[in-house]
């Protein structure tokens, strides 16, 4: 098996949200896609689908 790695941002996951949601006629706030970013990330958690990884501000530099 092949590991890769794979950024989650549930920014870009909200944003995402809001160009479907909008196009399917819908006019979500902030705050509604805000959770369903956060519904989402805790689902992939949840099937193990991502890890998550707390950044401790360490680099490589």
């Amino acid at each position: 098996m092949k590991e890769i790695e794979v950024v989650i941002d549930t920014e870009e996951i909200a944003e995402f949200f809001y160009r479907e949601l909008i196009r399917r006629g819908f006019v979500p706030t902030q705050t509604e896609l805000e959770e369903l970013a956060d519904i989402t990330f805790d689902y992939l958690l949840e099937k193990c689908i991502i890890d998550e990884e707390l950044d401790t501000g360490d680099s490589d530099e």
